[in-house]
């Protein structure tokens, strides 16, 4: 699921005319054998300033800049996955997508103003959901149960969407919104067509439910033959409930940030031990938002400064006594749930997903981790840049890539010095065949991200 940006603008005091007149006696230009004429000075400065207010309007005394509308949110993230996938980045791949920290203005003017140049993307975060992506890949593949316990990947792409979010809400609330749905809707959209028609032909005739094949906010309904492709849907259905309940969700905890922070954990833990919610659509998707809640508010957290803020040591002590009290839950519980894999147990999801990230957020504000020398590894930055703009298409059409890759492997028997010299009953082996088609989904089908996104399609970000 699928990515923010800290775009200044700079205003400066040019009064009087200040770099763009010439002071009184001077010739603008060398001496001309004609006779001089009578330069009027003062429609001089006016047109300077009628030129400064079309083209850089940021030097015109008084001029205020109307907030710009984010660009990317890999949300799936940013969507998020992201990833925006709006690095959100505006990736809001936030499933969301993909901010650009890197968008400066530039002028003609004689003389401007130097300004401190922003910083670039934040290499960490869009490292951090790059990981996450391949996580998910490889837990589907293998189906290790420990997986979640090495690098919990939803937590950490609902964190980092948290964090694009509440950064896109410094905008009007309805425009952030409004921005993200739309970013998310049309890479579904044109991912469901396909998965919708594939079970129409396996024998599947959708009722009134399929209003959630146009937006997400219960589970879509499907049948067995396609469960192992819509069955993921679960992540953009959570993704949007807390793209709708962000505006309420960051008001409440600018009131009181630590104090809301720490009671995020109480509604998993209700649900576990007071009340459980029904399982039908409405109680699954109370569920997965009770259980990632904390991670998206820690999202805010960071955005806000209320990490750095924070005492290491309480910090610390904090995310052990979560990870340690999750992961002792998980491995005293695998009578009731048949195994120790986060995702099948909540509330063990959820303690080891709040110290986990809790650490890996609290690492980038307290030492300032950038990722910066990344940079220096073209190919890996590359890669990176991908996978947090196309986070979303990656999400959504890694499934069928593996589904795919088992009747392409069996295929592959049939060429006697392929059975010969390749490992075809190696799941490594369908890993890669999976990450072949997988870059083959995101040639042809990425660019509805940039449509979505209001961009120019390309084959490749």
């Amino acid at each position: 699921m699928s990515w923010g940006t800290d775009q200044q603008g700079y205003g400066h005091n040019h009064a009087n005319g200040d770099n763009y007149g010439y002071e009184y006696g001077q010739q603008p230009y060398p001496q001309e054998p004609y006779p001089q004429q009578y330069v009027d000075y003062g429609q001089v400065a006016y047109e300077q300033r009628e030129y400064a207010a079309e083209y850089a309007p940021e030097y015109v005394p008084g001029y205020v800049e109307e907030p710009e509308a984010a660009t990317h949110d890999t949300n799936l993230g940013d969507v998020d996955v992201d990833g925006d996938v709006d690095s959100d980045s505006d990736v809001d791949s936030d499933v969301d997508g993909e901010e650009n920290l890197n968008d400066t203005r530039e002028t003609d003017l004689p003389n401007p103003p130097k300004a401190k140049k922003p910083a670039g993307r934040d290499r960490y975060f869009d490292t951090l959901r790059a990981i996450a992506l391949v996580r998910v890949v490889a837990y589907h593949t293998f189906g290790w149960a420990w997986a979640g316990m090495v690098f919990p990947s939803m937590g950490i792409m609902f964190a980092l969407a948290g964090t694009l979010m509440a950064k896109s809400l410094e905008r009007p609330a309805l425009k952030v919104i409004r921005s993200r749905v739309r970013r998310l809707l049309p890479p579904f959209w044109f991912w469901g067509f396909f998965v919708i028609v594939a079970m129409m032909i396996h024998d599947w005739m959708p009722g009134w439910q399929i209003v959630f094949w146009v937006v997400p906010l219960g589970d879509p309904p499907g049948n067995a033959w396609g469960q192992q492709a819509w069955e993921i849907l679960w992540y953009l259905r959570t993704y949007l409930w807390f793209v709708l309940l962000s505006p309420l969700l960051l008001r409440t905890f600018r009131l009181a940030p630590v104090a809301v922070l720490l009671l995020s954990l109480a509604p998993i833990v209700v649900f576990h031990y007071l009340w459980e919610p029904p399982d039908n659509r409405f109680g699954n998707g109370l569920t997965d938002l009770a259980t990632f809640l904390f991670c998206w508010v820690l999202g805010f957290a960071h955005r806000e400064g209320v990490l750095q803020r924070l005492k290491p040591a309480l910090v610390v002590l904090f995310s052990l006594a979560a990870i340690g009290f999750g992961g002792w839950y998980a491995f005293t519980h695998q009578a009731e749930t048949g195994s120790y894999d986060l995702d099948d147990i909540p509330l063990a999801q959820a303690f080891w997903s709040a110290g986990f990230v809790t650490l890996l957020m609290y690492a980038k504000a307290h030492f300032e981790i950038d990722f910066a020398g990344l940079t220096r590894y073209k190919r890996l930055d590359r890669i990176v840049t991908i996978f947090n703009a196309r986070a979303v298409t990656l999400y959504l059409w890694h499934e069928i890539a593996l589904i795919l890759a088992v009747p392409l492997i069996d295929q592959f028997w049939n060429v006697p010095a392929f059975e010969k010299y390749l490992p075809l009953e190696s799941q490594w082996f369908m890993f890669g065949i999976g990450w072949i088609l997988i870059a083959v989904f995101v040639l042809l089908c990425g660019w509805v991200e940039d449509v979505a996104g209001k961009k120019r399609p390309k084959l490749l970000p």
